[in-house]
């Protein structure tokens, strides 16, 4: 049954490997298809990649792979980051796998000094003598367990938090990691390119490989649980300097008309936007006036096209680095570096903000290009295969693994594509 349940998963995939490319309106993603199955799944978008969709689109289980004798045996390297968390199963099996999986009844936080059958499940949960009540040793395997399954501050106190993460049981974090090393498999093997990028939205950072090493690295602020960035695997070609912000046609009626009706046609001026005739590349300037906006706001069809001018204001910020997909996804700069500064950077509508783009156009061009004041467009030396993937679990030297929020719930859906249950 469950080679069956594989592979109809695979050829699901097999059929999302390359969207139509049609001709988009606007500088704002649009939602995946509920075809493409987000949890696991890459959307493979450039013709050059759908060898590598065919070859990994099929979910394995590592559960049991990575504990086979021969694993590790294959004539193609696996990514780097795969071999690191395949190996953190091994480790995190190791440590928690062994423990009694008995539940600990729900109740007022546990603290040192307390004592009581709650102390003592909770001992035995972790591997302790049952006697011996809260002391430094219970402790401490406390703030360990908090640590790696990722509770916020490790602070040894079991509370509410604590007690359900325990309750849930080795099980369903062995099958939480093998999800993450299946998503790891999809990365690059060695050698497949000599440069790519990773952006990984479960961290909202972005990592440069150079010949499979990492050379750098930085924060990106990425789509919000309701407009997730797409797992997807794409060719970035060309960037943009000083590039204009489309205002996509439902923004347009939702945003713009309502901006207008409140602060009358000076919002065009005062926010630095224009109007267009159409979406052609021989589009006309128009006059915002001669403009029924009332109309535009009741959902009356329009061709116009309304763009923000290049500058300090601009949403893209001074360099948009583009990758031809459906979906409106692409790396930007922002004028808004505050957001850099938050943990939870959880927060575009889709696209990944770079927290340095010239450092990020210097490792692409080899040098930060000069684009002048108005929009210019670059191509690249060499195209660069962008990897956006979702990891909530990271290697860690101490511990092996550590567990990571799940801000899009992808952990959940991916569940019953690897393991056939919820959870």
């Amino acid at each position: 049954m469950r080679k069956n349940h594989y592979l109809l998963i695979a050829l699901a995939a097999s059929v999302l490997a390359t969207p139509s490319m049609a001709q988009r309106r606007g500088d704002e993603p649009i939602a995946v298809p509920r075809t493409i199955k987000q949890g696991v799944d890459f959307v493979y978008v450039d013709p050059q990649m759908s060898n590598v969709a065919k070859r990994r689109q099929r979910p394995q289980n590592w559960l049991q792979r990575v504990f086979r004798a021969d694993f590790g045996r294959s004539r193609t390297q696996p990514n780097p980051l795969f071999l690191q968390l395949a190996q953190g199963l091994q480790q995190y099996q190791a440590r928690w796998g062994n423990l009694p999986q008995t539940k600990v009844p729900v109740g007022a936080p546990l603290k040192r000094g307390m004592t009581g059958p709650r102390v003592k499940a909770l001992r035995t949960r972790l591997g302790l003598s049952p006697q011996g009540g809260y002391d430094d040793a219970l402790f401490q395997a406390v703030a360990t367990y908090q640590t790696v399954h990722g509770l916020g501050n490790a602070d040894g106190v079991a509370g509410r938090a604590t007690i359900a993460s325990l309750n849930r049981g080795y099980s369903h974090y062995a099958k939480r990691l093998a999800i993450n090393v299946e998503r790891a498999w999809r990365l690059p093997a060695t050698r497949a390119f000599d440069r790519y990028v990773v952006v990984d939205s479960g961290a909202a950072e972005a990592y440069l490989y150079d010949r499979d090493r990492v050379v750098d690295g930085m924060k990106v602020v990425v789509g919000s649980p309701k407009t997730k960035t797409p797992m997807m695997a794409v060719i970035m070609r060309n960037a943009k300097a000083n590039p204009y912000w489309n205002v996509p046609p439902e923004l347009i009626r939702s945003l713009t008309a309502k901006k207008v009706k409140e602060q009358g046609v000076s919002y065009f001026k005062n926010f630095h936007y224009e109007v267009l005739s159409d979406w052609g590349p021989n589009a006309k300037l128009v006059d915002p006036k001669t403009i029924n906006w009332k109309q535009i706001a009741a959902g009356k069809p329009t061709d116009i096209r309304v763009r923000q001018l290049p500058g300090p204001w601009n949403s893209m910020g001074a360099m948009k680095f583009e990758m031809p997909n459906d979906f409106g996804i692409y790396l930007h700069d922002t004028p808004h570096k505050e957001l850099f500064a938050k943990n939870d950077r959880w927060l575009s509508n889709g696209c990944v903000r770079l927290e340095d783009w010239r450092r990020f156009a210097g490792w692409v061009f080899g040098g930060v290009p000069n684009g002048g004041q108005l929009e210019h467009e670059f191509a690249l030396p060499k195209p660069v295969p962008v990897y956006m993937t979702y990891l909530t679990v990271e290697p860690s030297p101490g511990n092996g693994v550590v567990f990571r929020p799940d801000p899009y719930a992808f952990d959940t859906l991916a569940m019953p594509q690897m393991f056939g249950t919820a959870a």
